[in-house]
């Protein structure tokens, strides 16, 4: 993961360098290893890059041999070493996974992107068209904005966060996941177009436990393409638990399979082959991290995962003065005023910053279950079994506005890269395309939240496997990681939100804010913060999407999972 800023059709592109250079160490946090600037024609590409993958050869931008085509990639491309036997003709310049980029859009140009397995948000520039070609990922994992100035209307911004675009555009906007940005046509145009895409079409296919499984842990192992140190976020709730146990399974198959002995990154393609099987430089013990307030639910969970699937865990606290005393932080990496998304990046940030200390450079987090299975204890409110597939596709479709953007900016607020394996292409249309009776909540039948993922990984019925995870974690109830790291860390927010915001304030919305008007002081203060440190702007704010229950379903306002009446320590609502 890195961070890109560039500039297209920028007039005296010469004298806008030093702005672009400034605007660039913006978002040094993303990636503090090296900075790499191009400036072709009227054009400028600054990349700052996080050394994961081709440490040594995979600086950006990456310039094709003919010297036509430059590139600034932030993400991890994980069938680069299929991408490269397809497209051999090409002279690679280094064992970087994203230079396969360069081919693939000169050989399929707009639609390059649909045949890219990963993370990714890139710029390419073709300096013989002067065009520029500018992607995101199927959903959104890896961050990226787009810009535009009335001062210069023939130039585009992009950058992977938008504090590089506030002092020069007047409209902002988070590029859509799953597009493509074409500067021929000057249009964004849909690449991604899966089969559950229309929440409408009700799947009909009944689960498949076994594939489940095996595409889920095919996600994992692609995800330990690295050579560096990595780890696992490990909360102790079922979908971090379930991602440690598989990464710790596939680290010790992998060192097994090279008898202890990794590959050599100056010479070898790290990843996972056409065979599946996975090639990676390091094969220590797997190492996994947690945090929370002193006794909070989620590090006692943790301890006992760790234990069960023999990783060297980092157990972690912080105060609520420490958590409070970050909001300001936290608010100027994440870019949002979102109430649920404020409450779980802040642990989650504290985090990044122990781990990075520790000499860990990417982890593996559980992002996106909730949404692929309705794991949220609101979904037991669901009418029909149609509504909560609608209700999931949509949660999916909107994961980059909340957890995305928590997982991707509270880690790369450090240089720390968080990776997602269940927003794995492969895994989403599988599980999408599972009949959503097979999903529903029902606690007369024992059928709690997320049945199917916790069933395709308990293996009772066979003596003989090793089990995944302990009983009491693989069937615990879903817990909010706002919540998990302690209860009383949302009451403190609330109290503290309660001294900073009047209820004349509260009563008196600022006329700018329209009808995105906030209904806590929570909420009111996170929104006068934002508005703060980004001197008010619309355009800033006009790319954030506010998290909230399905108030239709009856739920509550608050998004703590606490306020659902089937959560084992609810509050009075």
């Amino acid at each position: 993961m890195c961070g890109i800023f560039a500039a297209f059709r920028q007039p005296y592109v010469d004298s806008f360098k030093d702005k672009a250079l400034q605007y660039s160490k913006r978002i040094r946090h993303r990636g503090p290893d090296w900075t790499g600037t191009a400036v072709i024609n009227n054009t400028i590409l600054c990349h700052e890059r996080l050394a994961i993958v081709g440490l040594d050869s995979g600086a950006q931008p990456i310039i094709s041999p003919d010297d036509r085509y430059s590139l600034a990639v932030n993400g991890e491309i994980y069938n680069h070493i299929q991408l490269r036997q397809e497209l051999s003709d090409y002279k690679y310049q280094s064992l970087s996974d994203c230079e396969p980029i360069i081919p693939l859009v000169e050989k399929f140009g707009i639609d390059a992107p649909k045949h890219l397995d990963g993370m990714f948000a890139f710029a390419m520039y073709d300096k013989k068209e002067d065009r520029i070609i500018a992607a995101r990922d199927p959903i959104g994992i890896v961050t990226l904005y787009m810009g535009k100035s009335a001062k210069n209307p023939e130039t585009r911004y992009f950058a992977s966060e938008l504090k590089c675009l506030i002092d020069e555009c007047d409209e902002i906007f988070a590029f859509p996941p799953g597009h493509v940005y074409d500067s021929n046509t000057d249009e964004i145009t849909r690449y991604f177009t899966p089969t559950w895409w229309d929440g409408s079409k009700i799947p009909e296919k009944h689960v498949d436990y076994k594939e489940v499984r095996e595409t889920l842990e095919l996600a994992v192992r692609k995800r330990l393409m690295a050579e560096v140190p990595y780890g696992v976020l490990l909360s102790g709730g079922l979908d971090s638990s379930l991602i440690a146990s598989i990464a710790a399974r596939e680290t010790e198959r992998a060192a097994a399979a090279f008898s202890g002995e990794g590959i050599d990154a100056n010479k070898e393609l790290s990843g996972v082959d056409a065979s599946g099987s996975l090639h990676t430089s390091g094969f220590n013990r797997l190492h996994s991290f947690a945090i929370g307030l002193p006794g909070a639910p989620d590090l006692i969970a943790a301890e006992k995962v760790a234990h069960f699937i023999g990783t060297v865990h980092h157990s972690h606290t912080f105060t609520l003065e420490e958590g409070l005393d970050a909001l300001n932080d936290v608010i100027w990496h994440l870019e949002t005023y979102d109430v649920t998304t404020i409450r779980a990046s802040t642990p989650m940030y504290l985090l990044s910053r122990k781990i990075k200390a520790q000499g860990v450079k990417m982890v593996l987090s559980g992002e996106g279950s909730d949404e692929i299975f309705g794991g949220y204890l609101y979904f037991a409110n669901a009418p029909s079994a149609a509504e909560f597939h609608s209700e999931c596709v949509q949660r999916v479709k909107n994961l980059h506005y909340a957890d995305c953007l928590r997982a991707n900016k509270s880690t790369m607020a450090w240089g720390l890269e968080a990776r997602v394996p269940f927003l794995d292409k492969q895994f989403l249309e599988v599980c999408m395309n599972i009949n959503p009776e097979d999903k529903l909540i029902n606690q007369k039948e024992g059928r709690i939240e997320k049945y199917i993922l916790r069933k395709a990984f308990d293996t009772t019925d066979d003596p003989s496997a090793k089990p995944y995870l302990p009983d009491e974690i693989l069937w615990r109830q879903k817990e909010q990681f706002s919540d998990g790291v302690g209860y009383s860390w949302i009451d403190g927010l609330k109290d503290a939100a309660e001294a900073a915001v009047s209820d004349e304030e509260l009563a008196h919305p600022k006329p700018e804010w329209g009808t995105d008007v906030p209904t806590t002081k929570e909420a009111y203060w996170y929104r006068c913060k934002f508005d703060q440190m980004f001197n008010g702007s619309k355009a800033a704010a006009s790319t954030v999407m506010r998290w909230i229950p399905k108030a239709e379903w009856g739920c509550h306002a608050d998004p703590s999972g606490r306020y659902a009446t089937t959560h084992e320590h609810k509050v009075d609502a």
